[in-house]
């Protein structure tokens, strides 16, 4: 027979048999239900009356206590008690240093003492002249700071808290937004898409400006950074991405503020164009790039492309595209944006799942209104990421647009809704259906150079870019004569040139790799000399060396007009660089041993 179970999950059909111990029907209830503590079930054959434990009927049938088929009861059950996930944070989770740092400082901005307002003596303190919290909206405005910092943020969550005496660390557990329909449902329909309901299918969406960012300032640790990036497109007019690598640091300008200070830019395989780019597969060099990074105490901490265009003035001005009558940041670049910033999670223990939000920025090379080249950099929101890792928007063939998608068969999509302000300066709601603006998405973060430049690497010389075609390449010769400009001491601390070395595979990466980077990051002139007694460094500069012989030597073969055995012979082995992934060869065949492509 069956029988009809009424809880807070619905209405649930049990099969049983008037013959069943009532055990056999609360074991029944507890797995349909999921129910931790099958103890705590209670059952009434009315939704109000005084209810009996089940454990209680037991050695009783249900014929003996006068169920019957298609008989509605009514069950109650204690639901297991949430554990307080953030009131203890996760040691287990490793954070950045500075959030480390942060979590220790009180944040607390002091004031000094009103010569107007305060009455009392110098050791006196008064609402004039007491410290504020690091989220005070009148400190904020009144410094321009458009976006509180994260750890701001965490103060304000944990502020009522405070005031009854707990500790700072004892916050609700952070959770990111999440769009998608929950597959686990617990009320026993089939699962999307077959069937939805209040439970598993994702809440109204409301845009609004995100009031706190992860990071609140990018420095660039010299101006040679942006100029070398950009010489690239003063050469050849196309536009160039990379990805910059830094590290994070307080930021004392913003109260508990963080700042990623950029040290150098990797520049992935791409192919340009005058009005934008397209990236090839990059997995291989982001793997060298980030292993390198690590190396010497750095972390990705962001990308940046240009978006430049001559104004024909011959002036050495550009074009002004990004405006507030255009656009600032496009539909496009959002989306591009959120997919980074959720490859890239920001690690914190006061999240539940160990991230959240994440610290990854993007910084666009432009013209501004001057016709002068300027960088702009930014967030975007959590609910962007949301947004576009539930499938939910896509760009729209206008730049300042955001496009909301149709849902189908295998697509849900929630209300989205955002408000602004109506010709009556009124704040009303409006359906973001079909489109909505993507300022509602973004997130402003100041940029600069600090005072007085202390940048890692420190080359007077540049040693050549990476994936960079049509002008100077990284190659055997080009390292040879990089090593022969001056003394390694001065010339190893360049990015690059640490990168290309590596990719190599002469140098030992746990002994002689180890040093190059030392030497790159402390100058010392022993460490140079104790390299270069390495079987290592002796074996690169050898190959260099007969590399150099052999192309002069095939060069001057070329120019006599005739063709020795040796000169053939010695040329057909010469080591080359292959183009496409940069392996230096040293066998004498035409096939890159690494990648298999032809010599070219």
């Amino acid at each position: 027979m069956l029988v009809r179970v009424r809880s807070k999950e619905g209405t649930h059909r049990i099969e049983v048999s008037a013959a069943d111990d009532i055990i056999v029907l609360k074991n029944k209830i507890a797995q349909e239900l999921k129910i931790t503590d099958p103890s705590t079930i209670t059952i009434s054959d009315q939704p109000n009356a005084g209810a009996t434990p089940m454990d209680s009927l037991s050695g009783k049938t249900l014929g003996e206590l006068n169920v019957k088929h298609g008989d509605l009861l009514y069950i109650g059950f204690a639901e297991a008690a949430a554990q307080p996930q953030a009131a203890k944070p996760s040691s287990k989770v490793v954070q950045d240093a500075v959030d480390d740092y942060l979590d220790t400082q009180d944040g607390l901005i002091k004031r000094p003492k009103d010569q107007k307002f305060c009455k009392h003596a110098a050791n006196g303190m008064c609402d004039y002249c007491m410290p504020v919290e690091p989220f005070d909206p009148a400190y904020l405005e009144e410094h321009k700071i458009k976006s509180m910092s994260f750890h701001a943020y965490l103060k304000k969550l944990g502020a009522h808290d405070k005031k009854h005496g707990t500790s700072y660390i004892a916050l609700p557990s952070l959770e990111e937004p999440s769009y998608k329909v929950k597959t686990n449902c617990s009320s026993g329909h089939p699962p999307w898409p077959a069937s939805i309901c209040t439970k598993c299918q994702p809440s109204a969406i409301t845009l609004q400006r995100q009031t706190f960012r992860l990071v609140d300032h990018v420095e660039f640790s010299s101006a040679s950074i942006i100029d070398n990036f950009i010489n690239f497109w003063r050469s050849s007019g196309l536009q160039r991405f990379g990805y910059m690598y830094g590290r994070y640091e307080p930021y004392p300008e913003v109260p508990l503020g963080i700042k990623a200070v950029v040290e150098a830019i990797y520049e992935p395989p791409q192919e340009g164009d005058s009005e934008g780019l397209m990236l090839d597969d990059p997995i291989e060099g982001e793997k060298r790039a980030d292993e390198m990074a690590v190396a010497c105490g750095l972390q990705r901490v962001g990308m940046i492309y240009t978006d430049l265009t001559d104004d024909g003035s011959g002036q050495g001005t550009v074009l002004c595209k990004r405006h507030i009558d255009s656009y600032f940041f496009t539909s496009q670049e959002c989306q591009f944006a959120a997919v980074m910033q959720n490859k890239h999670p920001n690690a914190t223990k006061y999240s539940s799942t160990g991230t959240f939000g994440s610290k990854f920025v993007t910084c666009v090379i432009s013209g501004n209104l001057e016709g002068n080249i300027d960088v702009s950099s930014y967030q975007v929101s959590n609910t962007c990421v949301g947004m576009v890792d539930a499938d939910i928007v896509e760009p729209s063939v206008e730049p300042g647009i955001m496009r909301v998608k149709e849902p189908t068969s295998d697509r849900y999509i929630p209300d989205v809704f955002f408000k602004y302000k109506n010709e009556y300066n009124l704040v009303v709601q409006k359906d973001a259906k079909p489109s909505f603006p993507v300022e509602y998405l973004l997130v402003n973060v100041t940029h600069g150079f600090p005072v007085k430049a202390s940048p890692m690497f420190k080359s007077l010389k540049d040693f050549p870019i990476e994936n960079r075609v049509g002008a100077l390449v990284q190659d055997a010769g080009s390292l040879y004569r990089y090593i022969e400009s001056g003394k390694l001491v001065d010339l190893a601390s360049d990015f690059h040139f640490l990168m290309f070395v590596r990719s190599m595979g002469i140098l030992n990466d746990n002994d002689e790799m180890t040093l190059l980077v030392r030497i790159a990051l402390t100058h010392q002139e022993e460490d140079a000399n104790k390299l270069a007694q390495t079987p290592g460094w002796q074996t690169l500069l050898t190959v260099l060396k007969e590399s150099a012989g052999s192309s002069r030597g095939g060069q001057g073969s070329s120019s006599s007009g005739g063709r020795a055995g040796g000169s053939s012979n010695a040329s057909a082995t010469a080591p080359w660089t292959c183009d496409h992934c940069t392996f230096l060869n040293t066998h004498g065949d035409e096939n890159c041993e690494m990648c298999g492509l032809p010599m070219r």
